[in-house]
């Protein structure tokens, strides 16, 4: 039996394409592993704090010397790295924004990159402690990056999440993106269609 942790990132509700996606993943999924743990956090309903000097001094403090205030100030940080270290596969739909990703998600990563919680420093080098977990982010973009695109090298999104979850210790990381959304109904059903293909093809061994 395995734990997952989902979360969604669209301020979108019905209309978000990530969310549906990621939710045909979870629902194909639990068919084939029914007994498999959902932890469900969705950041339109539950708004993530941007990080501030209050909350980066307490970071730093040592637990034993952290005053009711500063552990106050982490409460909630704590419980987001908790879900994230007790998840064996974590599944987060992220749309693109501005050729990266939403600001909600942004600070989601910045509450868990915890010193001695998710990456430690050791010898001046730092070393993820995030193992033996596997990451797999479901995006949805307007437009397409790949070969021959006029927009080829204007993906912030991917290197971004990519780099930031290698950095805690991630290894096995994924992604799955639905392109062309904007670019009219057949793109758009052709991007869908390729991503459902990709989620099909992945949820049966992943």
């Amino acid at each position: 039996m395995a734990s997952i942790l989902h979360v969604d990132s669209s301020p979108r509700g019905d209309r978000s394409k990530s969310r549906k996606l990621a939710k045909e993943f979870i629902d194909t999924w639990l068919n084939l592993h029914p007994n498999d743990v959902i932890t469900y956090r969705d950041l339109r309903q539950t708004p993530i704090p941007h990080v501030t000097e209050e909350w980066i001094a307490a970071d730093f403090t040592p637990p034993e010397a952290l005053t009711p205030e500063m552990a106050e100030v982490l409460k909630f940080s704590d419980e987001l790295v908790n879900e994230f270290l007790m998840a064996d596969r974590c599944i987060f739909s992220v749309p693109m924004y501005n050729f990266s990703i939403p600001s909600n998600f942004k600070a989601y990563i910045d509450q868990i990159v915890r010193i001695d919680r998710t990456f430690t420093l050791e010898n001046e080098q730092f070393r993820g402690l995030a193992t033996n977990k596997k990451v797999l982010f479901i995006t949805a973009r307007g437009v397409d990056y790949g070969a021959g695109s006029p927009y080829k090298g204007w993906d912030c999104q991917e290197p971004a999440l990519r780099y930031a979850f290698q950095f805690i210790g991630v290894a096995d990381i994924q992604f799955i993106h639905a392109n062309s959304l904007d670019l009219g109904d057949e793109a758009r059903q052709r991007g869908l269609g390729e991503a459902q293909s990709k989620i099909q093809a992945l949820v049966t061994c992943w």
